[in-house]
């Protein structure tokens, strides 16, 4: 058994979590929709409920269970003070923080940071992964259950720019994607211990995707998995890591894909519509589109139409049915993070804190409202409670809410 070390365990009953929490990227089913339909529209200097200091450095986005608010950064010269930290969403009172050393690697582009994968949890408990390869696992009131260096079980799975793939929780079992030109991999995790429930070697390059839960609720324990990379894409069953469909014509290594209504939308060759089907190793193509290119951001859906957004930030929206295209947006870019919806409107940070707006039911799109936060932000927004979260490497906001 590869090094581990386990501080105690935590087995917690399955229990219906509330609708507004959000638990992981892209929040309750990894697809940037919020549960709620209601969130400021018009966004200005009095939408902000409250700000607070960071103590370091980071692309991940926040993650909300019931009443806190859950954030990860990285500090230090070289990245390797280990932060994760738990505000009251209220008021954005701090409650409690811990800090680990980094056990692997902490080189990562200027532009990124340690702390750049989100965390996920299954409501009792938080997973944080960082650039280093370290998991961490906490419960809700910070106390460490166990801790894990992938980094120093294998040395080798590393990249020169940093690793940024999110992880997920599905039933039991925590999926991260720890892929890289090296020694390339997917793991599954057991969640009371960290010890490995499998291992998979995955395609040597670079890769900065998230899997993808296909259910819904990562408290679905029969789930599959997708996992994407630069070959394509492999559907896979959490608990023990068997494929059971695939998809080998090539996608993108940095904006990850969405599914809905049973239909996955791949960012492949632009975006490829596939439609698993049980029992078939292969998903069935409904249409591809070249128009319909990601730089960054990840696509999202909401209702028939599918979103993407491109490096010039232009954002288009097309069908879902064809893939045609319906009508172009141009926004106030660059776009690192991607889109998040609440009901009709996308919510669209861009490189420099300019939080946007997007009223997509209006005929050929309109910008709503936008606000100036002054602040380099690479994250994904997050949403809960009415309220959007946002953070730069300086600061956390929340806008809006109750």
């Amino acid at each position: 058994m590869k090094k581990l070390l386990s501080i105690s365990l935590l087995v917690a009953a399955t229990v219906a979590l509330p609708a507004a929490d959000w638990l992981q990227f892209r929040g309750p089913n990894g697809n940037g929709i919020a549960s709620e339909t209601s969130a400021p529209t018009k966004l200005t200097e009095q939408s902000v409920a409250w700000k607070i200091a960071l103590p370091g450095r980071g692309l991940s986005s926040a993650i909300v269970v019931d009443d806190r608010v859950f954030l990860t950064a990285s500090s230090g010269v070289e990245q390797d003070r280990l932060h994760v930290i738990c505000f009251s969403a209220k008021d954005g009172t701090k409650l409690w923080e811990r800090q680990f050393w980094a056990t692997g690697r902490t080189m990562t582009h200027q532009k990124t940071a340690g702390a750049a994968p989100t965390p996920c949890s299954d409501g009792h408990r938080l997973f944080c992964i960082f650039s280093s390869n370290d998991v961490v696992c906490l419960d809700l009131d910070g106390n460490v259950l166990w801790l894990r260096g992938l980094g120093r079980d294998y040395p080798n799975a590393s990249n020169s720019l940093g690793m940024a793939s999110s992880p997920v929780i599905v039933g039991d079992t925590l999926v991260c994607q720890v892929e890289n030109d090296s020694e390339s991999f997917a793991i599954g995790l057991a969640a009371t211990t960290g010890a490995n429930r499998w291992k998979l070697d995955r395609p040597k390059m670079a890769n900065w995707t998230s899997p993808l839960v296909l259910s819904g609720t990562n408290t679905n324990a029969s789930a599959l998995v997708v996992l994407q990379s630069g070959k394509g894409l492999s559907a896979i069953e959490p608990r023990t890591g068997k494929e059971v469909w695939y998809y080998t014509d090539g996608a993108a290594t940095i904006p990850s894909s969405t599914f809905a209504g049973g239909v996955f939308y791949a960012a492949s060759k632009g975006i490829t519509a596939l439609r698993p089907s049980a029992g078939e190793p292969h998903p069935e193509q409904l249409w591809q589109s070249g128009q319909l290119s990601p730089a960054t951001a990840s696509p999202i859906v909401i209702g028939g139409k599918i979103f993407t957004l491109n490096a010039a930030g232009i954002l288009s929206c097309a069908d879902v049915k064809d893939g045609k295209r319906l009508w172009q947006l141009r926004l106030t870019g660059p776009f690192s993070g991607s889109p998040v919806a609440v009901g009709a409107h996308l919510y669209l940070v861009n490189e420099k804190g300019l939080v946007q707006a997007v009223n997509t039911a209006a005929p050929e799109g309109e910008l709503a409202s936008a606000l100036d936060l002054k602040e380099t932000m690479l994250a994904t927004p997050s949403v809960a409670n009415g309220a959007i979260y946002v953070r730069s490497d300086k600061t956390l906001w929340k806008l809006g809410g109750k």
